[in-house]
């Protein structure tokens, strides 16, 4: 039983908002029909994936270590061709023609995606265990790998970065708007991470498509690494892919909602107290307290008065991952 809603109006409505902005933008209307990559297969997608990276932490509990290496290559086989059929969609809207080109580079670029796959995970295991070297709480990789949200973003990221920088932006951005709002940690494909990448807590981080971050650096959660202006073009429209993110060398902290804006550099060992606000240079070993608005030299060691970095005992049992 329908409302008295006059649905048929509103449906007629509806047609001509789409057939008013398909006319404006032609491009819509020319490769709209041919379809776009779907969230809900790549979540699917994504699930394989990750098992296949982490098997017997990740994958299903009927895996076992006499069944992991079938496992692994039945899972990736289903994933890669899955995702070679989503990243042709995305091709196929960008392309006038259809058919074989559009195939071959889809090949092509899923192709080279697998074979970055074990490189990505060792990666993830940097990642995995800078996580629980630098979280006291933390008392196994396995319960890293598991439970921390940071670890499900930062596996989500490497796998859109790879895809990004190969050629598929869109899916690796749906890849990364999945992990989004699984974690609340926005983290854009087109960013650059280093190794030993570990988010503590994670809600609310936000790390922009230009961002570089080198090796070995903790974030804390509601840290923005963002843009502090947008360059137009003369009609008024935005200039895209202009480096406008952070640049945060190696070994350097950032705790709790901190903003660092721009294209500024935070120098190697520097430590970023919480709440500070900053749009310019940072030098390395630099201490920045936001209650005193004061940069100190220090060595590469020291935090923030108040703060105390407890690491986790380097001789407990680290798990199986």
């Amino acid at each position: 039983m329908t409302g008295d809603w006059n649905l048929a109006e509103i449906a007629g409505d509806l047609f001509r908002a789409r057939e008013d902005w398909r006319a404006e933008y032609r491009r819509h209307a020319e490769h709209g029909q041919a379809g776009f990559p779907s969230r809900r297969k790549l979540e699917a997608i994504l699930a394989d994936l990750s098992g296949a990276l982490f098997p017997l932490r990740l994958g299903p509990s009927s895996v076992q270590a006499d069944n992991e290496a079938d496992y692994v290559l039945e899972t990736l086989d289903r994933a890669l061709v899955a995702l070679r059929d989503q990243v042709r969609l995305e091709l196929g809207y960008h392309q006038v023609e259809q058919g074989l080109e559009t195939d071959h580079g889809a090949g092509r670029i899923v192709g080279a995606f697998a074979h970055e796959l074990p490189g990505i995970r060792r990666l993830l295991d940097t990642d995995v265990e800078a996580a629980y070297a630098g979280d006291p709480a933390a008392r196994s990789v396995d319960e890293v790998l598991i439970c921390y949200p940071c670890i499900q973003a930062v596996i989500h990221y490497r796998l859109a970065h790879s895809l990004y920088s190969l050629g598929a932006p869109l899916v690796a951005r749906i890849i990364a708007e999945i992990a989004h709002s699984l974690t609340g940690i926005d983290i854009h494909p087109g960013a650059s991470i280093g190794h030993s990448f570990f988010i503590d807590h994670g809600s609310g981080v936000v790390i922009g498509e230009t961002a570089i971050v080198g090796n070995r650096v903790r974030i804390y959660q509601a840290v923005t690494l963002g843009a502090r202006s947008f360059p137009s073009e003369k009609d008024g429209s935005l200039i895209k892919g202009m480096p406008r993110h952070p640049i945060v060398e190696d070994d350097v902290v950032i705790y709790a909602g901190a903003t660092i804006l721009g294209r500024v550099t935070v120098g190697a060992g520097a430590v970023i107290g919480g709440n500070v606000w900053l749009t310019e240079y940072v030098p390395p070993g630099s201490v920045i307290h936001q209650a005193f608005a004061e940069r100190e030299r220090t060595n590469a060691s020291a935090v923030p008065t108040g703060h105390v970095v407890e690491e986790a005992d380097p001789d407990a049992p680290r798990g199986l991952i």
